[in-house]
């Protein structure tokens, strides 16, 4: 079976920058859909920020293996009742990739715990990324280093946590470098943080950008069956432990507990 797969895209730049439109008519959620489903393993659909719910119904996210998530212009216009469902499905085994800009998405901050800024400049210039894990699932196929003419500069520092891996490093034309490939682990969900991808720039046409892309998805799907309550925290009374014990001292909750007088 496929790993089920959805492209969310904020889909804004692509109907008011006529730039974006000529380099993605389809718009990049499309565009990104379209070379995932090159691979037969693989078979993903679209949802963009426009739709009701996001297209992130309940319903739609239980059926997702592995969710890729671009933003950009439109963080805070994301419902947070869609963050909270996009988080407690990646705590129950949901795959995540975020794209670009998605490092300051309310799901990629909310899983991360953290600022998770960065210095940036717009200007255009030659990225390299250099594979830092040559044995890593996200990696395999890709050659040592690869260049991008044109990207946006994201440069460190970068406020995330240390990451489970790094996997790629990129350095700039201006100088400075950044971890542009970071995965973590969030409750039984994998997830994968990937740089390039200016919505100006024709990235997401990069035959190797597109190898990397299929990669994540594949490394971020979890097979097991999802945890059905990951929030639960159910109490085990002393009649269940594991081991016998005995009931010592005093406890906070109990039957006809007495309060403050």
């Amino acid at each position: 079976m496929p790993i089920r797969t959805v492209v969310w895209g904020e889909n804004v730049h692509e109907q008011h920058n006529a730039i974006v439109a000529r380099t993605y008519p389809d718009g990049m959620h499309q565009c990104i859909a379209d070379t995932l489903n090159e691979d037969p393993d693989i078979e993903a659909t679209t949802a963009t920020l426009q739709e009701p719910e996001h297209g992130l119904t309940e319903e739609r996210l239980a059926r997702t293996d592995v969710l890729v998530w671009w933003g950009h212009a439109a963080h805070g216009d994301v419902s947070d009742l869609v963050v909270d469902r996009v988080c407690d499905a990646v705590w129950s085994g949901m795959g995540l990739m975020f794209l670009h800009s998605a490092h300051f998405a309310k799901p990629f901050k909310r899983l991360m715990g953290s600022p998770c800024n960065l210095t940036w400049r717009e200007a255009g210039e030659r990225e390299r990324l250099w594979v830092t894990s040559r044995n890593h699932p996200i990696t395999q196929g890709l050659p040592d280093s690869f260049e991008l003419e044109m990207e946006e500069m994201y440069g460190e520092p970068f406020g995330v946590p240390e990451p489970l891996e790094t996997v790629f490093i990129s350095w700039f034309q201006g100088g400075e470098v950044f971890r542009s490939g970071l995965t973590y682990k969030r409750g039984a969900g994998n997830i994968f943080y990937f740089r390039p991808g200016h919505e100006t720039y024709p990235t997401y046409h990069d035959a190797t950008v597109q190898k990397v892309l299929k990669n994540g998805v594949k490394w971020a799907f979890n097979p097991m069956v999802r945890i059905a309550e990951p929030n639960a925290a159910p109490n085990v009374p002393v009649d269940t432990a594991p081991e016998k014990i005995e009931e010592r001292g005093p406890k906070l909750h109990s039957d006809g507990e007495e309060g403050f007088r």
